[in-house]
């Protein structure tokens, strides 16, 4: 005798127990349905039935009693193998249709087949042959609501067969059809009897169940009759796939590999069509993605601008240079100063590459009717190459000029502003400084501000010898100006020229040595401080994104329940429907994600328009993308995870 495909011993189902009085559904079934049979299972409202489906198509579990399909035992086998049966063997009609809205007919056919890792080519094959088989051929692209009651339901005995359907499970099928509809849709399930599948036809109409070959009736969660008998039982038809088939495929799921690449393309059509379907709520979480990956970006690159230009300011007279000016060497001592002699064996240290001494005043400078107040800067000859500052017109003056002392001065882009108002060129011209005339020789390139009130463009460069001899009477320097040869080892020359000081100064430190490099430096702490503060500030922007994208994909779970529901019942494992949802997710945070840096790129563009400082940096839009993704992916799960639990059976009968 041969093993039956299903075979159910001492079956029950109990619900409730414990606070609350239990309820036995199923009390005790024993049945065995062999391959090639048409079964009808026929009972009132209430009955057990459908309970008897759900077990039956591996929905749900009976509470005690033992299942046994093609030979192997049900209640032995993973959730993976379980997933296997109902994609496999078999396949579910519903007297709900249980579509989904969202796809076309032939997307709501190939579904069994997408989790069963057929590639797109064949399934687009086969569910447009199987459309055609049941006269559906013109109705392809429609979407359910768009078909009648007997088209939607030929539509599921289409999905039911597009992995074989080697056992039909049709609950219902003809209960919310017209007699007509009816009638077709009893006709394909007699056919599909006669080619060799197993169809159990669950109902309550025994005119329906007349055109079984076997009929089983149940009453209060028992068989209470059952026409098929051993000596009875039709052969199978040709296309009948036997319990030792069956049983060798099953033990092959489990070594079967999951196509990944195809699925997870599938599970981003997906995704996309959901949130396409759902604009208005898509555009509303996509809201809060854009606008916290816009305000990370751009507060980020408001920052770096910030920190890059006031850097570049108070790197304009360079970043190897250093300031050394004379200082008292002990409290209430006089201060020390620093002699030209001193200058000219500094010259000779290797570490050093240029120096000069300097001196300047605050002094009233005058042309024509005009006058204003200037710092003026008694430098030597090196002071463009010192401070990298490039003249605009004119020349600088020259060794010649220091030895004789000569009334030339170079004057900055303000002073020029604001003395030669008409215009005229300024190179040759006569300006008054505290009373003396100099010939103004060059104009400087603009420096901007170097911060803390230093604005370098009201300068004037005379030889230092004038300065002192013409104008201060100074007898020391007031500073000196030292380039170190090497920027990156500014701190190695400070050494160096401290240690020789303190030689010619016998032992004494009476001068004090700044480093440009080290206040770069620390302004360059400061504004990343502040740069972080206003990351981490943006940054809550899209933690609240996030939470939106929960909120959203939580409401989503609960509203596509019944989704869920079909897409297990057509043989979805829990890692797809994790997949599936979490897809979604993470679509969403990618969208939001691109379009917050489109958004924050075109931001910048309009604040540098306005004279606002914009760096953006690729590693920060890049941060801020990726933070949006991880975002979808953390905030996803929960809501994924919780659709991935979901009880089959429940999320069926959901509203």
């Amino acid at each position: 005798m041969s093993t039956p495909l299903i075979e159910l011993i001492d079956i029950r189902k109990s619900y409730g127990g414990g606070d609350s009085p239990q309820v036995d559904v199923l009390r005790g079934i024993d049945l065995a349905i062999h391959a090639g049979e048409f079964i009808a299972i026929v009972g009132a409202s209430g009955s057990g039935k459908s309970t008897l489906m759900n077990i039956l198509g591996c929905l749900d579990r009976p509470t005690s009693g033992q299942y046994r399909f093609a030979g192997e035992d049900v209640a032995l086998l993973n959730i993976d193998e379980l997933a296997w049966l109902r994609r496999e063997a078999f396949g579910f009609v519903f007297q709900g249709y249980h579509l989904i809205p969202s796809s076309s007919a032939q997307e709501n056919v190939e579904m069994p087949a997408i989790y069963a890792g057929t590639s797109a080519l064949q399934r687009a094959e086969r569910a447009q042959a199987l459309l055609q088989r049941l006269g559906l051929g013109e109705r392809i692209g429609n979407r359910p609501r768009q078909l009648s009651g007997g088209q939607q339901q030929r539509v599921s005995i289409a999905r039911a067969l597009m992995n074989g359907g080697h056992i039909i499970l049709a609950d219902e099928p003809t209960g919310a059809l017209d007699s007509h509809s009816g009638v077709e849709v009893m006709n394909l399930l007699d056919e599909l009897a006669a080619q060799g599948h197993v169809v159990i036809l669950i109902t309550h109409d025994r005119d329906v169940a007349a055109r079984a070959q076997r009929i089983i009736e149940v009453r209060d969660g028992e068989v209470i009759s059952d026409s098929g008998t051993g000596q009875n039982r039709p052969e199978p038809g040709a296309g009948a796939l036997h319990a030792d088939d069956l049983r060798r495929r099953l033990s092959q799921a489990n070594t079967e590999r999951s196509p990944w690449l195809g699925e997870t393309r599938d599970a981003l059509q997906a995704a996309w069509r959901v949130m396409w379907t759902n604009r208005m709520r898509t555009a509303l979480t996509l809201l809060g993605i854009i606008i916290g990956v816009a305000s990370v970006v751009v507060m980020l690159a408001v920052g770096e601008g910030s920190k890059r230009q006031v850097m570049a300011q108070m790197g304009a007279f360079g970043s190897n240079i250093l300031f050394m000016n004379g200082a008292p060497p002990a409290p209430r001592a006089p201060s020390g100063h620093i002699r030209l002699s001193d200058v000219r064996a500094l010259a000779d240290l290797p570490q050093v590459r240029t120096i000069m001494a300097a001196t300047t005043l605050k002094a009233q400078v005058r042309y024509g009717n005009r006058d204003m107040t200037s710092t003026i800067g008694g430098y030597s000859p090196v002071f463009p190459k010192i401070f990298s500052w490039p003249l605009t017109a004119g020349s600088f003056f020259t060794d010649a000029d220091m030895t004789s002392a000569a009334a030339v001065a170079v004057i900055g882009s303000e002073v020029q502003k604001k003395l030669f108002v008409d215009g005229r060129d300024p190179v040759g011209q006569y300006i008054l400084i505290e009373n003396v005339p100099f010939q103004v020789i060059g104009v400087l390139a603009s420096k901007g501000s170097s911060g803390a009130n230093q604005r370098n463009d009201l300068r004037i460069a005379i030889p230092y010898t004038a300065a002192r001899i013409r104008l201060s009477g100074a007898e020391y320097p007031e500073y000196v100006v030292i380039g170190a040869a090497d920027s990156t080892l500014v701190h190695e020359a400070e050494q160096a020229i401290r240690s020789l000081m303190l030689r010619l100064h016998n032992g004494v430190a009476d001068f004090e040595i700044d480093n440009s490099a080290a206040l770069i430096q620390a302004e360059a702490h400061t504004r990343n401080g502040l740069s972080l503060m206003l990351g981490a500030i943006a940054a809550i922007s899209l933690l609240v994104g996030g939470i939106g994208v929960m909120n959203v994909m939580l409401m989503t779970v609960r509203e596509r329940t019944r989704e869920i529901g079909i897409r297990i019942a057509t043989g979805a494992r829990q890692r797809d429907i994790l997949r599936q949802f979490l897809t979604e997710a993470v679509v969403l945070s990618l969208v939001g994600g691109l379009i917050g840096i489109a958004l924050a790129l075109l931001i910048g563009s309009a604040l540098t328009l306005a004279d606002v400082a914009v760096a953006f940096s690729s590693l920060a839009m890049l941060g801020a993308f990726a933070c949006s993704v991880a975002t979808g992916v953390i905030f996803g799960f929960m809501p994924a995870r919780k659709a991935a639990g979901l009880d089959p059976v429940a999320a069926l009968t959901s509203e």
